[in-house]
């Protein structure tokens, strides 16, 4: 069962989520803090350029099939030209309403 975008508990990440599916850089970029922190598989990585290849560049698209934490940690469908689709675990660290860290990789 997907859960639809507009109905996750947290603004941030519903922001976040939303404007990655819309592939809308600068939606993406405005749900963010300026020091927002990326790790992929437990990798730290450089937030711009992972998302440029990961996201925009691929055609990144999510569905969320659950979520916890109030909504700060969500198991997703995920899936970009590149890889392909796979089940993917994310968690959010949100600050004055923004995604300040963003941890991905697979579930």
């Amino acid at each position: 069962m997907t859960i639809p975008l507009d109905k996750l508990s947290d603004p941030a990440v519903r922001a976040l989520l939303a404007a990655l599916n819309a592939n809308d850089r600068a939606a993406f970029q405005a749900a963010l803090t300026a020091d927002a922190t990326l790790s992929d598989d437990g990798s730290e990585r450089n937030l711009t350029d992972w998302t440029e290849r990961e996201i925009f560049s691929s055609r990144g698209h999510i569905e969320v099939q659950t979520e916890k934490d109030d909504g700060r940690t969500v198991i997703a469908n995920y899936r970009n030209d590149t890889w392909g689709e796979m089940r993917t675990a994310w968690r959010f660290d949100v600050q004055d309403g923004r995604v300040s860290r963003i941890e991905t990789g697979q579930a």
